[in-house]
């Protein structure tokens, strides 16, 4: 038996030759794709929302949905890269369980551009995508007659000469797909398009809610109810008009009423600054609460290493690597040294796609495994002078305040520093069960020169 044990255990040779495979780098450099969202059922899952101030989105959004008995719109939030889309699509299978038939889509996924993007845009996103999902199962004509009635105005934006009348009708369905490609891979048209549209997105509504009413009489497979996810709109980038009235406010309050009109449940992504401005009650009177995904929790509240938080950030990383390399240590063969995984991790403030960059961007500096302190320590600076570029100097002192006192103020200023993750929100659950949320700069600010000449200032 000793024997037959010996015979299975690897040579120091042969894990050399293991670890120095570039194959197996390769594998392991893929494996940290920090902008895929991970399917339903991935192996490489981790379930964190113990760690995250018991944040479930499945009963925070699923049960609201499966419980009503009207349709319902909810917002939904977090830090782009936070992990959204991939607890967006666990809820798609939740629900697909309990008899929901989903239409799921990304909105810079159809031709939204997210560096401005309007109502119209999104109306147009959402008829094209529920037209592609559900034509199958319900009668287009509804929505071909009204852009018939249009199509003289909208031809030469569709860049066709074709009559509408002389299409066959996949496509004239595939009209909608090439207007809405238009308004992101045509700058020039963009404007054209949501001129013809606007005045008639409230008529565009009346016969998508009728093409949704014959889809919700057909659906399949038992399904019983219709809801639709649509994802990204958190990427949307701040753009202020003359009056100083933003793309945010005219989307999600201005547009409420039509966004809320589709004829099934509803989830919309929202950016996170949005929540966070003054018109929140506003959000909430018109949505009800809109969820928040927090960070995982790495630091507590006094710095101190949360050890359970950095226990899951640790388990994200090893269920990656197991699907490459399950019999290799990840603290001494994946890594040098558990001090340099260590860090790595609490360098990622517990933002899971900040992990995965972080990650992926030390295997890009090794040439052979383990990971070293020092490919660690490179990929750490890398991403701190990104950070460093994105603060104006006037928001260091800003984030010297929050780093002190873990709150935020109602201000455009924090909000900005929000969108773009350099201030994160945590959440935990107090001795009473209730939970308390608190704010923190990204790590990788702390050992920037301004921000420490910020702090000096400061205390």
């Amino acid at each position: 038996m000793a024997q037959t044990r010996e015979t299975n255990k690897q040579s120091p040779s042969e894990k050399s030759d293991r670890t120095s495979n570039p194959n197996l780098l390769a594998k392991l450099y893929s494996a940290f794709n920090p902008f895929e969202p991970l399917p339903v059922g991935d192996p490489q899952y981790v379930d964190c929302d113990d760690v995250r101030g018991d944040a479930d989105i499945l009963q925070e959004l699923g049960n609201r949905m499966r419980l009503a008995n009207a349709n319902t719109c909810q917002l939904y939030s977090g830090h782009r890269g936070a992990g959204k889309s991939t607890e967006l699509l666990r809820l798609k299978k939740y629900l697909e369980n309990r008899q929901f038939y989903v239409v799921y889509f990304g909105a810079d996924e159809e031709d939204i551009d997210s560096e401005e993007a309007q109502y119209t845009d999104i109306l147009l996103a959402c008829t094209s995508r529920l037209l592609k999902d559900l034509k199958g199962i319900a009668n287009p004509r509804p929505i071909l007659d009204w852009l018939k009635d249009r199509w003289e105005d909208l031809k030469d934006l569709a860049q066709t000469p074709i009559e509408f009348e002389s299409m066959a009708v996949e496509t004239q369905l595939a009209q909608f797909a090439i207007l809405t490609g238009n308004l992101r891979a045509v700058p020039g048209l963009r404007q054209k398009i949501r001129q013809k549209i606007y005045p008639h997105t409230f008529t565009l509504i009346q016969v998508l809610n009728e093409f949704l009413v014959d889809a919700k009489q057909h659906l399949p497979n038992g399904y019983k109810k219709l809801a639709v996810i649509v994802d990204n709109l958190d990427r949307m980038v701040l753009v202020k008009d003359g009056d100083d009235r933003t793309n945010y406010e005219e989307v999600f309050l201005d547009r409420s009423e039509q966004l809320q009109a589709l004829d099934c449940h509803l989830i919309y992504t929202v950016p996170i600054s949005m929540i966070y401005s003054t018109r929140a009650t506003d959000l909430r009177d018109i949505y009800g609460d809109p969820q928040i995904l927090p960070m995982i929790m790495v630091n507590t509240l006094k710095g101190e290493v949360y050890q359970p938080g950095l226990k899951k950030v640790k388990e994200v990383i090893n269920k990656r690597v197991r699907q490459i390399a399950p019999e290799l240590s990840l603290e001494t063969e994946i890594f040098d040294s558990p001090q340099t995984l260590d860090r790595l991790c609490l360098m990622s403030g517990g933002h899971v796609r900040n992990l995965l960059l972080l990650t992926q961007d030390a295997i890009g500096r090794t040439e052979e495994l383990p990971v070293s302190e020092k490919a660690v320590r490179r990929a750490i600076t890398q991403a701190r002078d990104t950070y460093r570029r994105v603060v104006e100097h006037y928001q260091w002192s800003l984030l010297a305040e929050v780093s002190c006192s873990k709150r935020i103020i109602n201000d455009d200023l924090y909000r900005s520093l929000m969108y773009n993750r350099c201030l994160l929100e945590y959440r935990y659950l107090d001795d009473d069960g209730e939970m308390q949320r608190w704010y923190d700069i990204h790590p990788l600010i702390q050992e920037i020169p301004e921000f420490k000449e910020a702090m000096a200032k400061l205390l």
